[in-house]
């Protein structure tokens, strides 16, 4: 007798399918009560099994239709908001689209007789059910009703934030949100950070174009436009801006620079604002920083296992500098904060002096750098000395003053970790001789040179393969021969991940330990191409190297490093 889907219980069906076992669908039934949850999902909690193959069981069993994800890219925002936010959260459910007098609906359980009724009901509409999966209903959901709440009226924008400007002296001044006048202008603002901190982004940018204001996020590295409210709101929310971060809301010619303290339910963020002006008006640029706990650790970044190896032996070091360098953006701080988090003790004194403090790390002694008032890097460095420090977190090199200091520190004992920018270890070197360093100071004092990049990762839920072009593989300087031992991969673009093909971020790094033959080019004053050379004789990857061994791995794409690296031909 053959079997079939339609009169078998979900558990026979899995098994039959080849994806479970009859021992895991006990241990399912016998936990199912505890959890409050169905076979199914009990199964998917347990992990025996994945979304997709619980989603292929029941459309056999059910003989529902599954939704493909690409249909989910393009609906209709105008249909999706015919059912309450509220109900199709609570429901699981998403509108597809509407046919004659039937609506087409998207849900986890559709076999559900209550809520098919309830949305028949509610739409006055013939329902046909499809099946979706929880995951992915949840990025859907977030993705068109998260556009549904940003595009409807400014007025209906409610937040959780309260708005709080610091001055000089660290005071607090709470922003009257109350007056009539400012209302939109606040409401629009709370709506902007509030999507920008559920989004984790970096940065917002509120940029005037010709007919309106274009909001951007830097997620992932990359910016992403968001919305675009009216260009008569424009002049208040840069007011509201100036207000908050203490500046001069009558200067419109001069770029200003400050910052906001923002305290909201979850968490508190301190926000960097530049505000500059351009032809059509202001623009305005806020960096978040997270106030929250430092969350990474040197196993999360991204190094190989050779790599953190290295990384480890010298950040242990009683004494010497060790510099991470790359552009603004690419994670220097992260490692460098990281690095203290791993070798901070009881026994150690651990001074930084940063500007701004991006990271909070309980236990280290953190100083922010002020111009304003006078506390630059070289006269915060110069108290520090009096501090006692053993190892010292110098939070950009910036200039011959910050330079020397590091340098003396190092000479007498002490432990530096510090950033520059430079395009790769190599010419972080040299950037250091040409700071005004004699070079056989910087031969003295230098442990280990790292450059990093953060190359954005593959959406995990819509990796599929890829077949490069022949210019792909020339700028990334592979031959076709070595193309055809690697298996190319990219992300087609999902609700996951907002259609983008990418998820997350992972570093790529490039080390030179300054051993003896390298700490005597230095002292000849070498040029970084004969440094280059001797670094790679004693085992350097290249930034180029290190992105290519991510993608072969299937983390990252093609171009990916070749927007971020250079080939070593």
């Amino acid at each position: 007798m053959s079997f079939n889907p339609q009169f078998a219980k979900l558990g026979e069906v899995l098994v039959h399918q080849g994806v479970t076992t009859e021992q895991q669908v006990k241990e399912a039934l016998q936990k199912q009560k505890n959890y409050g949850l169905k076979t199914g999902e009990t199964l998917l909690k347990l992990g025996f099994i994945s979304e997709k193959e619980l989603l292929e069981a029941l459309h056999l069993q059910l003989e529902y239709e599954i939704i493909k994800e690409d249909e989910l890219l393009e609906l209709d925002s105008e249909v999706v908001k015919l059912i309450p936010e509220p109900f199709a959260v609570e429901n699981r459910v998403i509108a597809l689209r509407k046919q004659d007098n039937t609506m087409i609906v998207a849900m986890t359980d559709p076999d559900n007789i209550v809520i098919h009724d309830s949305l028949q009901k509610l739409l006055g509409l013939n329902i046909l059910p499809m099946l979706i999966g929880d995951s992915i209903l949840t990025d859907t959901l977030e993705k068109y009703y998260k556009g549904i709440r940003t595009s409807s009226q400014v007025e209906d924008a409610v937040g959780n934030f309260e708005f709080i400007a610091v001055d000089d002296d660290e005071n607090e001044i709470t922003i009257d949100k109350k007056g009539d006048a400012d209302a939109p202008v606040v409401k629009l603002l709370n709506l902007i950070i509030t999507e920008a901190i559920k989004s984790n982004s970096t940065d917002i940018h509120i940029e005037p174009l010709t007919n309106n204001t274009r909001v951007r996020f830097r997620i992932d590295g990359a910016l992403r436009e968001v919305m675009s409210p009216p260009i008569g709101l424009h002049m208040g929310m840069v007011s509201l801006v100036k207000v908050m971060s203490k500046l001069n809301i009558a200067e419109r010619r001069l770029p200003q620079d400050g910052h906001i303290s923002l305290k909201t339910s979850v968490k508190s963020v301190d926000v960097r604002v530049s505000i500059t002006p351009t032809v059509t008006g202001e623009k305005v640029v806020m960096r978040l920083l997270d106030k929250g706990e430092f969350g990474f650790s040197l196993t999360t970044l991204g190094f190989s296992g050779s790599d953190l190896d290295i990384f480890h032996k010298w950040i242990k070091r009683p004494y010497g500098i060790t510099i991470v360098s790359g552009p603004t953006g690419s994670g220097k701080s992260t490692t460098l904060h990281a690095a203290l988090k791993e070798i901070k003790n009881i026994e150690n004194n651990i001074v930084t002096v940063e500007d701004p403090v991006e990271y909070r790390l309980d236990g280290i002694t953190q100083i922010e750098a002020k111009e304003k008032i006078g506390l630059t890097f070289g006269k915060a460095l110069r108290s520090v000395l009096r501090q006692d420090p053993d190892i010292v977190l110098i939070g950009e090199i910036r200039d011959h003053e910050t330079a020397d200091i590091a340098i003396k520190f190092s000479l007498t004992g002490h432990l530096v970790f510090t950033t520059l920018h430079a395009n790769d270890a190599p010419s972080t070197i040299t950037r250091l001789v040409d700071i005004g360093i004699p070079p056989y100071l910087v031969a003295s004092s230098l442990n280990l040179v790292m450059a990093q990049r953060l190359v954005r990762k593959i959406c995990s839920n819509c990796i599929e393969d890829y077949t490069p072009k022949d210019a792909e593989l020339t700028a990334a300087g592979i031959s076709k021969d070595e193309a055809k031992e690697i298996s190319f991969k990219k992300g087609k673009g999902c609700v996951h991940c907002d259609n983008t093909g990418y998820s997350g971020r992972t570093g790529i790094f490039e080390l030179i330990e300054v051993n003896s033959e390298v700490r005597k080019l230095i002292f000849a004053g070498e040029n970084q191409d004969v440094i280059r050379e001797a670094a790679i004789r004693n085992g350097m990857h290249s930034l180029h190297a290190s992105g290519i061994d991510k993608m072969k791995q299937g983390l990252t794409t093609i171009n990916e490093v070749v927007k971020l690296t250079v080939s070593d031909e």
